[in-house]
């Protein structure tokens, strides 16, 4: 199973990479996997503060529909607009081309409180 190493990641399954203070999020390997085909991916929060664990979006496989977390507190600044036309993408690059949202944090030290690859793995029992 794909957990790449310079990711941080939460109990609810999303990942994220931080750049200064904007983080990338989006879900594992292993969410996208359990959920199976990913039809839709809806994100209503942009422009929007948020607190970590509060709902940013929704993504929706062909058997369920999910709710996703923010990992960490901060605004909600962009969409990966591309998920619209092809949210397969998701299923296809969860850490790369399907990347969700990006959030300018509120702070940074955060970060270092999110699981690392390790113990993501023993959370998942990969």
């Amino acid at each position: 199973m794909n957990i790449p190493s310079n990711l941080k990641y939460t109990k609810d399954h999303e990942w994220v990479s931080l750049e200064g203070d904007i983080a990338t999020v989006g879900i594992t390997h292993f969410a996208q996997k359990e959920l199976g085909d990913i039809v839709y991916v809806e994100v209503e929060t942009l422009d929007q503060v948020l607190e970590k664990d509060e709902v940013f979006g929704t993504v929706e496989a062909v058997k369920t529909v999910s709710d996703l977390f923010l990992p960490m507190s901060g605004e909600v600044i962009e969409f990966n607009e591309a998920l619209e036309d092809t949210p397969e993408a998701v299923n296809a690059d969860p850490y790369g081309a399907g990347w969700m949202i990006k959030v300018k944090v509120s702070d940074v030290a955060a970060y270092d409180s999110l699981l690392s690859d390790a113990e993501y793995k023993a959370l998942i029992g990969a």
